[in-house]
Parts: structure tokens; C-alpha cells; sequence
């Protein structure tokens, strides 16, 4: 029996989707993309809400009136990124493509997009809060473990230094061995809440109420490298270190700060009747994917990198 090529497409990329918030140690921050308006291809429109103080109130005359400014930035999404899949038909027959083209897009998904999407945001946050060098909101030159230093002190201090300026929910994301400095000094008082993400709810550790998200150090680097897939010596794709970047320990901001959003383009299957080029099943992969901070908020990024300044 002939599969439906266009359903399953269709299927493949709503799970894929999922799939990329719900395993991207940034997943939470999609959850601010609610309110964005996107209707396809790389530009999204995200609200900017701004409104004045209080002013006294007058007896005779009433309120004073305050005004309200509700507009949308346009952004567009840097990240344009794909890869095609060909699959030899004596390697599958219709009745096990779907099985197996699962099983290559989900590594894929695994090993490959989640890590770079992770990677991207986080380097970007940093460039951004490196660019706009809010006084206090980054620390340079803690290695965790060195002596005479404290993880719980540099962690407390990076949430005294949001605080100054925000008082909602905070996130913390750490590199495991931040992590196990914490761990040690707390000598198993560390405390476990329940970070909700896209539905899914885990336990993470948490200092004053603030969950710490464990991130794989190779995605904590204040900048990266883009592979093209065809240049010579980027055929690999995926991304890498920048030349010039620093490693992050961890950083920390309101749960509201970054706008992330990830969208994946129409998935394409061709089965080897259709391909033109190949007697191969194909499949086409295609993501956008971008962040942003707002410049009203640029002031609630916190970091703290290993090498010095």
C-alpha cells in the first residue's frame, strides 16, 4: 500500500517541532513567543507594551492620565537552516520508510538541531548583554572548583544583581560542573522544585527558588560558528566553537527576558517515483529560529564566564 507522503510529512514535522522546545535546555524560552505574531516564512512581529507612573491623585480633578503605548517590532529570523535525506529504496520498502525516516529525523532532531539551536541562543544572549555591558550584570574570570572561591556566593550574587531590577521568575542555566560546586557546598541541602516546560514537568535543582537548568558546556560559549554545510572544511554543518569565544558558567534572567521562536518550514517527502534526481526516497529539512531581548530589558541578563576580561 502506497503511503501518504503529504500526512506524513505533515506528522513528521508537528512532532519534530515539539520535540525541538521540549528537548532544547532553552525550550522554556518559547513559552514568551505566545504573543507574536507569525504568519510564515522568517519575520515575526513581537509586542512592546509601554506604560507610564503614578501620578498623584487630585480631590477635585480626579486621575491623571497616564498614557499607554502598544506597538510590534518587526524581526526577522537569522536562522535559516536546513538539510536534505535520501534514503535507497533497496534499504526500505514503503511499509518501514515511516519507521525509519522517524528514526533518522528524530537523531537528527537529537543530535544535531537541538544542540545548535541551544548553542545559538545562548551565544547570542551573551553577545547581547556583553554589547550593551549593563554595570554588574557580568562577571568574568571564576574557573568553578578554584580555591578560595565560592559557586554559592557567584550564584548569589548574579541573583542580587537581576533582583536589583526585576522581582518575578527567575532562571538559572549552569554548566554541570557550576553545578556540582553548588552541590558540594550545600552539602545535599540543595533544594528540588518542578520546572514546567511546553507541558512537561521535571525536577531540577534550585537555590532561593531559582531553577538551574544543567546545560552541556559545549553549548555555554559566548559565541559560535555557523557551518554553511558546503564551504570547504564546513561540509560537516552543524556549529562549533567561535575563534574568539569564552565559556560560560552560567547565566541568569527572568523567565520573561528572552523572545525565542523556532519554526520549521513545510517538511517535504519525495518518494522515489517523484525524485528527479535520485531512485531515493527524499526528505527536505527546513527550521528558522531566532531570539531577541528587548532593549527595555537588556539590563536583566546576567552572566558569569570562566576567562577573564
Amino acid at each position: 500500500m502506497a503511503i501518504n507522503t503529504l500526512e506524513t510529512a505533515t506528522l513528521f514535522q508537528k512532532n519534530l517541532d515539539k520535540v525541538a522546545v521540549q528537548e532544547a535546555t532553552t525550550g522554556w524560552m518559547d513559552a514568551n513567543a505566545g504573543q507574536v505574531i507569525y504568519k510564515g516564512g522568517a519575520e515575526v512581529k513581537i509586542p512592546k507594551l509601554n506604560v507610564q507612573g503614578l501620578g498623584d491623585y487630585d480631590r477635585d480633578n480626579g486621575y491623571k492620565t497616564g498614557s499607554v503605548s502598544l506597538g510590534y517590532e518587526t524581526r526577522k529570523m537569522t536562522q535559516d537552516r536546513g538539510r536534505k535525506f535520501q534514503i535507497d529504496p533497496m534499504d526500505v520498502d514503503e511499509t518501514s520508510f515511516v519507521a525509519t525516516a522517524a528514526s533518522i529525523m528524530g537523531e537528527f532532531q537529537r543530535t544535531q538541531v537541538v544542540p545548535e539551536i541551544d548553542a545559538y541562543r545562548i551565544s547570542k544572549l551573551a553577545t547581547e548583554a556583553i554589547t550593551a555591558n549593563k554595570a554588574g550584570m557580568i562577571e568574568y574570570g571564576y574557573t568553578p572548583g578554584a580555591e578560595n572561591t565560592s559557586a554559592l556566593r557567584k550564584f548569589k550574587e548574579g541573583i542580587k544583581a537581576v533582583r536589583d531590577g526585576y522581582n518575578g521568575p527567575l532562571v538559572c542555566q549552569a554548566t554541570s560542573d557550576f553545578i556540582l560546586e553548588l552541590e558540594l557546598e550545600l552539602a545535599g541541602k540543595i533544594t528540588v522544585i518542578t520546572f514546567s516546560k511546553d507541558g512537561i514537568q521535571t525536577q531540577v535543582p534550585a537555590v532561593d527558588g531559582v531553577p538551574i537548568i544543567s546545560t552541556p558546556s559545549n553549548r555555554m560559549y559566548t559565541t559560535i560558528k555557523i557551518n554553511d554545510g558546503e564551504t570547504e572544511g564546513q561540509e560537516k554543518g552543524g556549529y562549533e566553537k567561535g575563534v574568539s569565544a569564552k565559556d560560560v558558567n552560567f547565566f541568569i534572567c527572568p523567565r520573561t527576558t528572552p523572545v525565542a521562536v523556532t519554526k520549521q518550514d513545510i517538511m517535504r517527502i519525495f518518494d522515489p517515483k517523484i525524485n528527479q534526481r535520485l531512485n531515493a526516497w527524499q526528505m527536505d529539512y527546513r527550521r528558522f529560529h531566532d531570539i531577541w531581548v528587548l532593549e527595555n530589558k537588556l539590563d536583566s541578563l546576567y552572566f558569569n564566564i570562566k576567562e577573564a576580561q
